[in-house]
């Protein structure tokens, strides 16, 4: 297996030259870095006309999963808004519902988006299943409360960031199956998809320091499969598993070159085009995992966002 890897953008390489990164993760380093404070959300509210509501969905077996949701704050609003449904990152093992924010803000801002996150529980506390099925009951909750939300059913799009690009996934494979709710789109950036971490791209960032390496990798789907064998795997929690990629929602996907999951993520686009899907493709050259999330302001992360957000005007646009 090759160890040469595709050179990271020069900007990026430079902004990242200061970042401490870790080879893998253990349980008592996984610790460490929940205690960080999570994203302060009410600095990224503070210049913008938000309202901001906090609600809680009882999940498969009752526990309450929090959601937040943000409303422009217009009182002129006559027509039904686009949802943005946000799942955020964090190997599935860390981060909450406003890791990430920043990303469908700006679709709040861009298109008057009512924009819901969801706090779905984390691994390795939460295992299988769990995950997936509470991003699926906060959408249902969506979905049945539009009216109240303002929000179009028309115009739900699930979207999400790393392990929150595969479960936005997982949730959209779960909603396609079960015939509810409605999506309209989904947008996976960089996503987690494949437990099996067998490509080559994932062989490519081994053995050494990352912002997310092969190790690393292989830490977050433990804590999250638990007890199951590859056999016993379901397609919701890994969906590069399933079998079946027809009669999905048109489907934006953005990776780096220079990443775990690029091989993965390409793949899946892959095979949504093979059973006649819509999708768009990128693949940033140079981009490590969540490089326009670190570093939104580099010029190749501006671009990226900037080009996820035009596709997203031509989706609404054309709807």
């Amino acid at each position: 297996m090759t160890t040469a890897r595709p050179a990271l953008d020069p900007e990026l390489r430079d902004l990242l030259s200061d970042m401490p990164l870790m080879p893998e993760l253990t349980m008592e380093l996984l610790a460490q870095l929940r205690q960080y404070p999570s994203t302060p959300v009410e600095s990224l509210l503070a210049d913008r006309r938000v309202d901001r509501r906090e609600v809680t969905v009882p999940a498969k077996d009752g526990t309450p999963i929090p959601l937040s949701v943000f409303t422009p704050g217009s009182a002129d609003r006559t027509t039904a808004a686009p949802c943005v449904y946000w799942i955020h990152g964090g190997g599935m093992v860390m981060g909450d519902r406003f890791s990430q924010i920043d990303i469908p803000l700006e679709w709040l801002d861009e298109f008057g988006a009512v924009v819901v996150s969801v706090d779905y529980r984390l691994a390795p506390e939460a295992t299988g299943t769990v995950p997936v099925d509470d991003c699926y009951r906060g959408l249902l909750w969506v979905a049945e409360h539009a009216e109240e939300l303002g929000v179009d059913p028309a115009r739900i799009i699930v979207a999400g960031a790393s392990a929150g690009g595969g479960l936005a996934a997982g949730v959209t494979l779960l909603a396609r199956d079960l015939g509810t709710p409605a999506i309209a789109a989904q947008i996976l950036t960089c996503p987690m998809l494949d437990h099996r971490n067998t490509s080559t791209s994932s062989h490519q960032y081994s053995g050494g320091p990352g912002i997310w390496t092969r190790e690393m990798n292989d830490f977050g789907w433990r804590c999250v499969l638990g007890d199951l064998t590859d056999d016993d795997v379901p397609a919701y929690v890994s969906p590069s598993l399933a079998d079946d990629l027809s009669n999905l929602p048109t489907t934006y996907i953005d990776t780096g070159s220079a990443e775990v999951f690029r091989d993965e993520d390409t793949d899946y686009a892959t095979r949504i085009w093979a059973a006649g899907g819509q999708a768009e493709l990128h693949v940033w050259a140079g981009g490590f995992h969540g490089f326009d999330a670190l570093y939104p302001q580099a010029h190749i992360s501006a671009t990226a966002r900037r080009t996820r957000t035009d596709w997203l005007a031509r989706l609404l646009h054309a709807a």
